[in-house]
């Protein structure tokens, strides 16, 4: 694979990173809620779930997608059923924020976990690998390093794009003094939450 390909690749995947999508608000919703480890712990969970979509692309997802259509559905209920959890746990948060460091180490696993989900949930994930890549890769032409090397672009840029928007977010919630903004802040995450469950399960 030329150097090219590379860079074009790279850019298309950065671009495509930084739209907003129900990605970037639930890193934001979860910096929010629980402050920058636990986003970052999802963040990291995100951008494993993007790098096993382009490894199943360059696998040949067509096949996989025809061969275990059900477990890819059952992942995006998955995923959308922990958003819709999400987004119930900070409407009923009111004026408080999950503050408890000993809960978030305990969660870590769990975060992260969500993280994988919300993005194989996620049909823009899988369409961009499925559409894009060919586009700009000469996927008949890849060799056996060029792969590895895909992946770790992959996994790099999403990391360079998503975990300022958990910073952002974690930043934010240690500004929120007033009850009545944290609250305000809740209720706004929780129908961000909802929101993107809503266009994860409306996509086909």
């Amino acid at each position: 694979m030329t150097l090219s390909g590379f860079a074009a690749y790279s850019g298309a995947l950065a671009i495509a990173a930084i739209i907003p999508g129900p990605q970037i608000v639930a890193i934001v919703a979860q910096a929010l809620r629980s402050g920058y480890r636990q986003a970052a712990w999802m963040t990291a969970g995100m951008v494993l779930g993007d790098v096993l979509y382009l490894a199943a692309v360059l696998a040949g997802l067509v096949f996989i997608a025809e061969t275990f259509s059900f477990l890819l559905i059952a992942i995006k209920w998955a995923g959308v059923a922990y958003l819709c959890w999400l987004a119930a746990q900070f409407w009923k948060a009111g004026e408080t924020f999950q503050a408890s460091e000993a809960g978030a180490a305990k969660s870590s696993g769990n975060v992260f976990l969500s993280g994988v989900l919300v993005t194989l949930g996620n049909p823009k994930s899988v369409l961009f690998y499925i559409s894009i890549l060919p586009t700009v890769v000469d996927l008949g032409a890849l060799s056996a390093l060029d792969v590895p090397i895909l992946l770790a672009i992959t996994a790099i840029i999403l990391a360079v794009v998503q975990f300022p928007f958990a910073i952002a977010g974690a930043g934010t919630r240690h500004t929120l003094q007033s009850p009545r903004a944290t609250r305000l802040f809740n209720r706004g995450a929780a129908v961000c939450m909802g929101g993107a469950a809503a266009s994860i399960a409306l996509r086909n």
